[in-house]
């Protein structure tokens, strides 16, 4: 969070991502600026707020790719000013609002009321523009007046069965030098399937959506990104041979990025077997041969981020059978500390490789600079506890929804306000 006094944390871990940074420090903020990195700063000034970094880390702010915001159409879900709150109490400083608001995010007048209303959040929120009108996948949208109007790149969010409409708008999106995100998806390889094709799908008596249905349209998306030299995201990889594709394409040079939702390097299939609904995700939760290779493809740059994919729904929405539930859940409270104490401390992943996944890479697709811990610097940052406790109540939930499998459970880790 940007600070605006003179703050003073001893002795406190320090992460870095950008500079690979790791380290003890006493830092000194003044004003909302970083004045001071050093081994022992020599306080001169009583009106300073001391913080003793035991047990601390103070690090750059998250930023989270896309999720998405009730406001406008959907407010009993979410609204702006509760998703600007529920990022910060995440440790989410910047987080990207998908257009599937009601109306949805495909012209310029709807880009200018989103910005005006959350002109003064404690949140930057960066616009994904539709790619299509209506986000219906038939007529490309006014992609000039959306980038003029400030988008930050451009996406549908779900899956093009056209492929050549997927060349077209490539080609048609390549002068905005803006990022296209796309969900691959093979609509008909999916059919009904609601858990990843496999004995357990077979055991739960689910439907099976087959590994096939994301990597037959990955391997399509890049044969169309080879001949156009667009650069593309791939949204919500979700499967082990969708992380070996995804490498191939870089190893060929192919502007190719790629994210993972959050909850796929935690949990598989496996966990299914409660039929909560608030664990119905599209793509759906794979195998534990899955899990492993996306947590192994963040580890080595081949998936770019992780990201939170923040989906809230109403109570009533998602206490439904589980084939019916709506897909998703929130997470931007819960993303951070779930994956810190589930990968970090087994060791999965460094801190560095975790912030670094949750924030510079963000950025880096978007194109966007990066937040830096650095002297001379805006104070950008959040201050965890990964050793503090709590229990996942809706009450004290700062999202209007509480659609989470981790409701009522309890999580190590916490971002603290200072």
């Amino acid at each position: 969070m940007t600070v605006n006094n003179r703050q003073f944390f001893q002795k406190i871990r320090i992460l870095d991502p950008l500079s690979g940074i790791d380290q003890i420090s006493d830092v000194l903020l003044d004003q909302g600026i970083i004045t001071h990195i050093e081994d022992n700063i020599i306080l001169d000034n009583e009106q300073t707020k001391v913080i003793d970094g035991t047990g601390l880390i103070l690090a750059t702010g998250l930023v989270d790719l896309y999720s998405s915001s009730g406001e406008p159409g959907y407010e009993e879900r979410e609204t702006l000013k509760s998703l600007s709150e529920a990022s910060i109490a995440g440790g989410f400083t910047r987080v990207g609002i998908l257009p599937q608001t009601n109306p949805v995010i495909d012209n310029s007048s709807i880009v200018s009321w989103i910005k005006s209303k959350t002109a003064d959040s404690l949140t930057k929120f960066y616009i994904w523009g539709g790619l299509t009108q209506n986000l219906e996948g038939v007529t490309i949208a006014q992609l000039g007046e959306l980038a003029q109007a400030g988008v930050i790149g451009f996406t549908d969010n779900c899956p093009h069965g056209n492929l050549q409409l997927i060349r077209k708008l490539l080609e048609y999106a390549q002068p905005f030098n803006l990022p296209v995100a796309l969900v691959p998806t093979n609509v008909e390889l999916r059919g009904s399937g609601v858990l990843r094709e496999s004995p357990t799908s077979i055991r739960l008596g689910l439907v099976g959506n087959p590994e096939i249905a994301e990597t037959v349209a990955i391997a399509s998306i890049l044969e169309i990104v080879s001949l156009t030299k667009t650069p593309v995201h791939l949204m919500r990889i979700s499967t082990a041979r969708g992380v070996q594709l995804i490498q191939q394409a870089k190893e060929n040079n192919l502007p190719v990025t790629a994210s993972v939702n959050w909850h796929h390097l935690l949990l598989n299939s496996e966990t299914v077997a409660s039929y909560n609904p608030n664990l119905r995700f599209e793509p759906p939760l794979g195998t534990e041969i899955d899990r492993l290779a996306l947590i192994n493809g963040i580890k080595n740059n081949i998936i770019d981020v992780i990201a939170v994919d923040h989906s809230p729904y109403t109570y009533e929405e998602k206490t439904v059978a589980f084939a019916q539930a709506p897909t998703g859940a929130i997470g931007l409270e819960l993303a951070l500390p779930l994956l810190w104490e589930n990968l970090v401390i087994t060791k999965h992943l460094s801190p560095i490789e975790l912030w670094r996944s949750l924030s510079v890479n963000s950025l880096k697709c978007l194109n966007q600079e990066p937040i830096k811990l650095q002297v001379g610097q805006p104070a950008e940052l959040v201050l965890f506890s990964p050793q503090q406790s709590w229990e996942v109540k809706s009450s004290q939930l700062k999202s209007l929804s509480s659609n989470t499998y981790w409701l009522d459970k309890q999580v190590k880790g916490k971002i603290i306000d200072f």
